[in-house]
């Protein structure tokens, strides 16, 4: 199990010149702008060129006059400079510029380069992906530039982008800051630094390190320090891999930090063992930190919290705080691993190999002790207190036109050939080196393809030979390559002195000797005179240590032009780039890089968008309700894009209701073991603590089923003892809770108390009457600041004849009061503010409108420069429209239909470094992508106005709701109820959602939302989606009641049929679904008082038949489909529809028959509808005998008649409805080709709103639980008294004459709804009535 966790954050350059300067060096509360150039003499000047002496170098100081006025070089091109020595490393603070005086000569953009050495430059970058300095715009204005963070240097380069295009560059420049004091030591490998604490030092629960360092090389130990018992504390290793820095406390445990391949590595250790099961928690910061540049190192302890910053990268860490709280640190060795003891195994003995400057720990400067000979501090080998490092010039091969031109070997005929260089990049591909072949007439390629080092000799279009070495070569590590051809065998090798050197061979027929020219990373253009092609990718990347035949390339006689040539090359620098430390990658995304950019991986981690920054998940159950989803497993993203993941949640969506249920490890009832004094029980969620809490904050109510059943064991103990049991509720482990489910919070009852009918008045609680007979208390918890349970203490439970079992349901919540958080802005000049908008990197939004305004502003938010729109521009059109300081950028959507149609449309967008992009509805998403080398940090200082503008004009006029700005959602609400012009709620939904409801279903207005009235449809559900199916025997009868004959005499015929006028049919609208493999079997039978009849049958031939007799007096009328096979087992769907003598009839995708009756006639007082076998009484005609004679044996699915549904009416309400359901009755799946839902007890559960009782049986306990094993088995008691009244009511409410013979009845409780209307109007051509409670008509 993991023992910590760790955050990676970027922090803030106040934080970071706070840790460079905080510490040691220039105190923070002196001023650091003195002038640092105006007095330096003319020989700390160095340039390029020069145009003339008067034009030199030691001109360009500003505001002078001297010479022609500043500095202009000899030619105008990007490849001049401007060099300072300040002479000595300073802190630099700022720049100004200015131009040549008196001319037409000024720079517009530049590069800032410093360096400690005068070789080795590093490019000063303003902002991520910034390089340039903005410049002036004539000659005598002096344009200032404070760095954002100050440069420690002693030599400072500027390098002209641009310049008047009307004039020539010219410069004068100052610098600021002022001077910078440091400690150094140098080590070389075999030398390092002992210090040893005070034996009466105490511990400390607060200790801070930090150094800085340098170093070509990836490997070598830092820092080391024990304690008096051994156990290493902190360890760090330096050059490319090996220890920086080592601690060891008095406890054991340790800490490594170790820079492996230019990261630095964190390694807790527990104890003394150096096991990997003592490990803990390797972690990485910073990148390319072996560039011979410092480094800044801090390792800051409070308590069990460690904060690791290397540069501008903080990791923070939360070590185990019962072995960390002190470090006891005896003894700290800087540069080796030095100990008394032996060394013992896994602790590195690579030694560093470099400078350290400013060592300090807890405020002790180490190595100025050292230099002060204290006896604290041991010099081990050849210390020098100065900082001399071995020079080496790099290249840079800037982009795809770079190129580096060097002459060949003068006399090839020798036959030899030895190449060699190292290289470090992050592309895949690109050619390294090529040359002729002289006198072969072929060519040689060496290049990277695929992360792999590639040779290739091609003559006349021919591959003569070919090879491969190395992989993963794309790592932005230095690499070194050598391609050695001597005596007829041609070499190529790459990292020859690492661990994982790879070599490939062979011997060509032909001599392998250079031609005149070698080129490096590229080809001149194609109108250049040398002959050089390039079939592949230019070389992007750095070069360094070039050798030809064994001898150096001196690549500063290149930048003079005096070797070879080049161009697009940057000479003395390496400026590669790590782009993914820090990453920009969010949630869990994998970054990888380019020399020009990076990429994120999103595979897994349940976002998108080119920085992972957008969840695609939805954020409630409520959201995926409204796009159309039936209830299941969803994952739900409570906040968007913030910090909190995703969790995968069953949303059970019912008609009224949409649950979000949240499960735990034990919803089951539980019967617990006499015997024990306590039981508690802890209850652990599917979610976590982060996600719990925001579900249950953004629920409109949650609640959660909370029973005690008892048997001589009291719960409360009221109403005056102490409770014997409590429950924990709430964030984090809960309070102690002493009221019982259905009870207010601290009445200290259950919910039987404040009801007044617990089963003794005495109480406040059945259990507490402690009765011998079974009674429970039951009830839900719904004040959600105490929700959700995690905890029960049972204590009653010792005593003997004690019995109980308990059970705590899921967490249940339902509403968004997000996604329904909506306000109306009925003007144009009407908005609501809310503070600066803060999306620096990352900006996404996300929101609901609905208008009839043909434009408007949705949201504004401005900074000087930047700012933030989004707006409907057009009534076809939405716009993103942004500014970070790289000019307004603009994201169209453009759609087909009008968005001012009084519907709730969806709008999301994102900005981020990467790009920005615009989804509306379901359209295509609109892509914009930022510039590769531009601003990426939005500043914004306004306020955020929606639904206008400061300016108050192209305000928006409609509704707005659920808008969320990077995961967070803004309280509309709250705040128009104090602004005018803005009203809260926005009625009319169904236009945008009445769509979802199928089948026959009414979409019904809601305050937050919709729901689907499904009273006129065969199916049921949250979108009237689920179909209602059952399987039928042979002995199967469901038969509806359409009219009692409460008026009727026994001579029926001789009554006015007006009696009957309201169940006379003109038409009719029949549709069901079946499945049987038996014919003839009887599908539907309608009869009236009158003897007419309608019946649908499937005939010994398997084919359909329809029989019509709507007059009583004329013989039934037979209309007989085409269509066959339809006893065949499968599902077929049948559509019948009559209006008058016109009958149409559809058997599945067939084509629809037509039929005429020859009698135009009603069908009269209609009687019942029977499904299955017919109950028929009275006299029967012989047509009336064989269709009572037939049954059906199969599957029945989603009934209708007209507007009745039958057998939904059976299956689910068969207690209130008129049906009377004779044989077995199974409810199934069987009409849907769908799987069941495995979900569907949740679909249904409701807990009662009875608070429980006595003498009702012991409890059902489904999956029975105890503490040690499982009791008994599942107990089932059935009340015989209950059932019997149950079975003579209906028998009173339903009876028929010689019907309920051997019937049986089928149970199935109603949902939810005490009340339910009955329609009797079956004529399909009238209006329903507004909101019936109906469920099957």
């Amino acid at each position: 199990m993991d023992m910590w966790n760790r955050r990676l954050r970027g922090i803030s350059i106040a934080q970071v010149v706070l840790l460079l300067f905080g510490s040691y060096g220039t105190s923070g509360e002196e001023s650091c702008d003195s002038s640092l150039v105006s007095n330096l003499p003319p020989s700390s000047f160095r340039s390029s060129s020069q145009l003339s002496n008067s034009h030199g170098p030691g001109f360009a100081k500003l505001n002078r006059r001297e010479g022609a006025g500043g500095w202009s070089p000899l030619t105008s091109d990007r490849y001049q400079w401007l060099q300072v020595d300040l002479g000595e490393r300073t802190q630099i603070t700022a720049v100004a510029t200015q131009g040549r005086y008196g001319s037409s000569d000024w720079l517009m953009s530049y590069l800032l380069m410093f360096s400690d050495t005068g070789h080795n430059w590093k490019q000063y970058r303003p902002e991520d992906g910034i390089g340039s300095f903005p410049g002036n715009s004539n000659a005598d204005s002096v344009v200032q530039y404070k760095l954002q963070r100050p440069v420690l240097a002693r030599y400072l380069r500027l390098v002209p982008l641009a310049w008047n295009t009307n004039g020539r560059i010219g410069l004068r420049l100052e610098t600021y800051g002022c001077p910078y004091s440091s400690d150094v030591a140098s080590l070389d490998g075999s030398s390092s630094l002992l210090y040893r604490s005070s034996p009466a030092q105490s511990s400390t629960t607060r200790d801070k390190m930090s150094l800085k360092f340098k170093t070509l090389r990836n490997s070598g130990t830092l820092l080391h320090a024990e304690g008096q018992n051994s156990g290493t504390l902190l360890h760090a290793e330096g050059q490319n891999s090996g220890t920086l820095l080592h601690a060891e406390g008095q406890r054991g445990h340790s800490l490594t930090l170790e820079l492996e391949k230019g990261k630095l590595l964190l390694l807790i250790r527990q104890g003394r063992g150096l096991s990997s099961d003592s490990q803990h928690g390797l972690v990485s910061v910073g990148s390319l930190l072996d560039d011979q540049h410092w480094h800044h190192v801090v390792v800051e302890r409070l308590g069990a919290q460690l904060n690791l910053t290397v540069d501008d990268s903080m990791l923070q860490l939360h070590l185990p705080a019962a072995h960390f709280t002190h470090w006891d640190i005896q003894q700290l060795s800087m540069g080796a691993v030095q100990s008394p003891n032996s060394p013992r195994p896994g602790i590195s003995k690579r030694n560093f190999h470099g400078c350290l400057e400013n060592l300090l720990y807890n405020g002790l400067n180490v190595i100025r002790v050292a230099k002060d000979s204290s006896h604290m501090v041991t010099v081990v080998g050849n210390v020098t207190f100065s900082c001399a490092q071995p020079i080496s010039i790099a290249v840079t091969f800037t982009d795809s036109h770079s190129f580096l031109q060097l002459p060949g070997a003068p006399e090839p005929s020798s036959g030899s050939v030895s190449v060699g260089f190292q290289f470090r990049t992050w592309n895949m591909a690109g050619l390294l080196l090529t040359f002729d072949l002289p006198h072969q007439g072929g060519v040689v390629w060496l290049y990277l393809s695929e992360a792999k080092l590639c040779l290739q000799i091609h003559k006349a279009g021919r591959a003569l030979l070919e090879l491969s070495a190395g992989s993963g070569l794309n790592d932005g590590q230095w690499h070194a390559v050598e391609l050695i051809s001597r005596r007829g065998r041609l070499t190529i090798s790459v990292d020859t002195e690492e661990e994982d050197a790879t070599m490939a061979h062979a011997s060509p027929s032909f001599p392998v000797t250079t031609g005149s020219h070698l080129f490096f990373g590229g080809c001149p253009a194609e109108e250049s005179s040398q002959e050089c092609t390039n079939p592949f990718n230019g070389f992007q990347g750095c070069m360094r240590l070039l050798t030809l035949d064994n001898q150096p390339v001196d690549l500063m006689n290149v930048q003079q032009r005096l070797l070879g040539n080049y161009s697009h090359l940057q000479i003395d620098m390496c400026g590669i780039i790590d782009r993914c430390t820090p990453s920009r990658c969010e949630h869990g995304g994998r970054c990888s890089q380019s020399w020009r950019t990076f990429h994120c991986n999103c595979s897994n981690s349940g976002y998108t968008g080119a920085t992972c920054h957008s969840s695609i998940h939805e954020r409630s159950c409520e959201a995926y309700k409204h796009q159309g989803n039936a209830s299941g497993y969803y994952y739900i993203d409570v906040d968007g894009s913030g910090d909190v993941k995703p969790q995968l949640i069953y949303c059970n969506m019912t008609e009224e209701q949409t649950w979000t249920v949240v499960q735990h490890n034990n919803t089951e009832l539980t019967r617990l073991r006499p015997g024990a004094n306590k039981h508690s029980a802890y209850f652990h969620y599917s979610s976590e603590e982060e996600q719990l809490t925001a579900v249950i904050s953004q629920s409109e109510h949650c609640q959660q089923e909370l029973s005690y059943h008892c048997r001589k064991s009291r719960l409360l103990n009221t109403p005056e003892g102490s409770p014997f049991s409590w429950w924990l509720g709430g964030p984090g482990q809960g309070e102690v809770q002493t009221h019982w489910g259905g009870a207010p919070p601290g009445s200290h009852q259950c919910a039987c108390g404040p009801q007044e009918n617990c089963v003794d008045p005495r109480h406040f609680c059945n259990c507490d009457a402690d009765r011998l007979e079974w009674a429970n208390d039951s009830g839900l918890l719904t004040h959600k600041e105490y929700l959700p349970v995690r905890s029960v203490v049972l204590g009653d439970i010792q005593r003997p004849g004690s019995e109980a079992a308990y059970r705590v349901g899921p967490l249940r919540c339902h509403g968004d009061r997000n996604y329904w958080n909506v306000v109306f802005f009925d003007k144009e000049t009407s908005y609501l503010h809310f503070p600066t908008f803060h999306g620096e990197l990352s900006a996404d939004v996300s929101f609901l409108f609905k208008t009839s305004a043909s434009s408007g502003v949705f949201l504004e938010n401005l900074g000087i420069k930047d700012f933030i729109r989004i707006e409907l521009s057009s009534p076809t059109e939405v716009v993103f429209s942004f500014d970070v300081g790289n000019g307004p950028l603009e994201v169209r959507v453009e759609t087909d239909a009008p968005l001012d149609d009084g519907r709730w449309h969806r709008v999301r967008a994102e900005r981020n470094v990467k790009e920005a992009w615009l989804l509306v509805d379901a359209l295509p998403v609109a892509v914009q992508e930022a510039p590769a080398d531009g601003h990426i940090h939005m500043q914004l200082n306004s306020q955020l106005f929606i639904g206008g503008t400061a300016s108050r004009q192209k305000g928006f006029r409609g509704c707005i709701r659920a808008l969320q700005l990077n995961g967070v959602t803004l309280n509309l609400e709250e705040r128009a109820r104090i602004t005018p012009g803005v009203r809260l709620g926005c009625p009319g939904h169904c236009g945008t959602y009445g769509s979802l409801c199928l089948n026959q279903g009414r979409c019904v207005e809601k305050s937050s939302g919709f729901s689907c009235d499904c009273s006129h449809s065969a199916y049921t559900g949250a979108f009237c989606h689920t179909e209602e199916s059952a399987s039928f025997k042979d002995t199967t009868s469901v038969s509806y009641t359409f009219r009692e004959p409460y008026v009727l005499s026994r001579n029926s015929s001789a009554l006015p049929s007006s009696i009957y006028s309201d169940t006379t049919l003109r038409g009719e609208n029949i549709s069901l679904s079946f499945r049987t493999s038996q014919a003839p079997v009887l599908l539907l039978y309608v009869s009236s008082f009158y003897r007419e009849y309608l019946a649908l049958l499937i005939n010994k031939h398997d084919k359909l038949e329809v029989i019509y007799k709507l007059d009583s007096s004329r013989d039934a009328e037979v209309l007989r489909s085409r269509a066959r096979n339809l006893a065949n087992g499968q599902l077929h769907t049948l559509t019948v529809r009559r209006l008058a003598d016109t009958v149409s009839v559809q058997v599945d995708q067939n084509a629809r028959e037509d039929f005429n009756l020859t009698f135009d006639g009603e069908f009269n007082a209609i009687k019942s509808l029977d499904l299955g076998k017919v109950h028929e009484s009275g006299e029967l005609d012989p047509e009336q005998a064989r269709l009572a004679s037939l049954h059906f044996t199969g599957c029945l699915s989603v009934v209708l008649f007209n507007s009745i549904s039958p057998l939904k009416a059976a299956l689910l309400y068969p207690d209130i409805s008129p049906v009377i359901i004779t044989g077995p009755l199974a409810q199934s799946s069987c009409g849907s080709s769908a799987p069941a839902n495995p979900y569907t007890a949740e679909n249904t559960h409701h807990l009662s709103d009875q608070s429980g009782s006595a003498g009702t049986g012991q409890p059902l306990v489904n999956a029975v639980r105890t503490d040690s094993a499982l009791i008994g088995g599942v107990i089932a008691v059935v009340i015989f008294v209950i059932v019997s009244a149950l079975a003579t009511m209906a028998r009173f409410l339903y009876r028929r004459k010689g019907t309920y013979q051997n019937q049986e009845v089928k149970v199935v409780q109603p949902e939810d709804s005490p009340e339910f209307a009955f329609n009797s109007q079956l004529d399909s051509q009238k209006v329903p009535s507004e909101n019936p409670k109906e469920y099957f008509i």
